[in-house]
C-alpha cells in the first residue's frame, strides 16, 4: 500500500466535500447550532410558554358548592381562577381543554367536618373529587393550586381541633427531616446530562458522516465518475483508504463541533447554571471527561464511516443509498437510546455491545466515575469492530459487481 497516494486520494475527496453544501450543513452547521438552539433557544421558549401557561386564568367548575359554602368562597376569591356554572358535561369539557379542573364536594360536607371530629372511623371522612387532564400542562397548574387550597383549609381545621383541646400544632410534627446533597457538582452534571449528552454526540457523529459516504460512493455511480477514477493508477485499497479517511474526517468534525459548541453553549449559559445551583441543582461537567468522551467516540466514527461506506457502494443511486442508510439511523439510536433506561448500568457484557457500550461509559466518565478495566475492554472491542467494518469497505471496492452494479 502506498501512503502517498491515499493522501492524493483524501485531498482530492476533500476539496469536492467542502464544495458541497449538502454536507458542510450536517458536518459543521447542524452541530455548531443544535446545542445552543436545544439548551438557550428551547430552554428560553419553554420557560416562556410555562411563565404564559401560569398567568392564564384557569376555568375551573365547583359542584356542590352549596355543600362547602366557605371552602367554594375561597375558591372564588383565589386570584387565577375563573370560576364557571356546574354543568353535567364536566367530563367531557376537561378532555376537549376547554376546563381545567373541577372539584366536587359531597353531600353536607362541612357539616360532617363538624360532626366527625374524633371519629376513629375513617369511613366517615367526607372526600373531596378533583377532576383533571393527566399530563396536560394547564390542567396541572389548576390541580396544584386547588391543592394548595384545600391543604390550607385542612391544616387550619385541624388547628383549630388541636387549639380547642389545648394542644398545639407541633404534636403533629415531633421531629424534622434534613434533606443534603453528598454528590460533587460533576456527579450531578453527569446524571443531568451523562444520558442525553453521549446521544446527541453520537447521532451526529453518524449523520456527519453520512452525507460524505453517500456521495463518495453511490454518488460517483451516479455522476459517472466512478470508471475515472478506477482507471487512475492510484490502486483499490489506496482509493478506499482516501475515501474512508473523508469520512472519518466529516465524523470526528462533527463530532468535535458538537463538543465545543456543547461547552461553549454552557459557558454563555452559566447564568443559568448559577441559577440551577442556587436552586439546588449544581452541576459541572470537566473538560477531562470531555476530553474522555471524545476519545471513545474514535473508534466508533471509524466503525460508522467504515460501514456507511461499505452499505452506500451496494447503492446505484444517491437516492437509493439514503434507503439503504435510514434504517441505519434507527439501529445506532435505539442503543443510545437503550443507555438513557433507568437500571441500565454498564458490565462487562454491555462492554461488547456496539454504540450502547460507548453510551454507557460516556455516561460514567461524565459522572467523574473512570473504570479503567471496562473502558479499555470497549475501546478495544469498538476497534475491532471498526476494524471489521474497515475491511468490509476494502473488500467492497475489490468486487466488481459491486463498483459497476446498474
Amino acid at each position: 500500500m502506498k501512503f502517498s497516494q491515499v493522501v492524493i486520494v483524501y485531498r482530492k475527496e476533500l476539496l469536492d466535500t467542502l464544495r458541497d453544501r449538502r454536507t458542510l450543513i450536517s458536518m459543521i452547521v447542524v452541530p455548531l447550532l443544535l446545542f445552543p438552539v436545544l439548551t438557550i433557544g428551547f430552554g428560553a421558549l419553554a420557560a416562556k410558554l410555562v411563565q404564559k401557561a401560569r398567568q392564564e386564568a384557569s376555568a375551573i367548575m365547583i359542584l356542590g358548592a352549596e355543600h362547602a359554602p366557605t371552602l367554594a368562597a375561597t375558591i372564588r376569591k383565589q386570584d387565577g381562577f375563573e370560576v364557571v356554572p356546574p354543568a353535567e358535561d364536566y367530563v367531557a369539557r376537561i378532555n376537549d381543554k376547554k376546563l381545567r379542573v373541577a372539584v366536587e364536594f359531597p353531600p353536607q360536607f362541612e357539616e360532617a367536618l363538624q360532626t366527625n371530629v374524633g371519629s376513629p372511623d375513617s369511613r366517615e371522612r367526607p372526600t373531596v373529587k378533583l377532576y383533571y387532564y393527566t399530563g396536560e400542562m394547564r390542567s396541572q397548574f389548576a390541580l396544584r393550586d386547588l391543592q394548595r387550597i384545600l391543604r390550607a383549609y385542612r391544616d387550619q381545621l385541624v388547628e383549630a381541633r388541636l387549639a380547642g383541646r389545648g394542644l398545639s400544632p407541633d404534636v403533629l410534627e415531633p421531629f424534622e427531616s434534613k434533606e443534603e446533597n453528598v454528590a460533587s457538582p460533576e456527579k450531578v452534571g453527569g446524571n443531568v446530562l451523562g444520558g442525553l449528552l453521549p446521544y446527541f454526540i453520537i447521532i451526529l457523529c453518524l449523520t456527519g458522516a453520512m452525507y460524505p459516504a453517500i456521495d463518495l460512493s453511490a454518488g460517483e455511480k451516479e455522476r459517472g465518475t466512478i470508471e475515472t477514477i478506477l482507471a487512475s493508477p492510484v490502486g483499490r485499497t489506496e482509493l478506499v483508504l482516501g475515501k474512508f479517511l473523508m469520512v472519518l474526517t466529516a465524523s470526528l468534525t462533527t463530532a468535535a463541533l458538537s463538543l465545543g459548541s456543547f461547552a461553549v453553549t454552557l459557558s454563555a449559559a452559566a447564568e443559568f447554571t448559577q441559577r440551577m445551583s442556587r436552586a439546588g441543582l449544581p452541576f459541572v461537567i470537566s473538560a477531562k471527561g470531555v476530553a474522555m468522551v471524545f476519545l471513545m467516540v474514535l473508534p466508533l466514527a471509524v466503525l460508522f464511516s467504515a460501514a456507511l461506506l461499505a452499505l452506500a457502494l451496494l447503492a446505484r443511486s444517491y437516492k437509493e443509498a439514503q434507503s439503504y442508510l435510514q434504517p441505519l439511523m434507527i439501529v445506532a439510536i435505539l442503543p443510545a437510546i437503550a443507555a438513557m433506561l433507568p437500571g441500565v448500568e454498564l458490565n462487562a457484557k454491555l462492554a461488547l455491545i456496539p454504540i450502547l457500550n460507548v453510551s454507557l461509559v460516556s455516561k460514567e466518565i461524565l459522572t467523574g466515575n473512570y473504570p479503567w478495566e471496562l473502558i479499555g475492554l470497549i475501546f478495544a472491542s469498538t476497534c475491532v469492530y471498526a476494524a471489521a467494518a474497515l475491511f468490509v469497505a476494502v473488500r467492497q471496492f475489490q468486487r466488481e459487481s459491486v463498483l459497476f452494479r446498474t
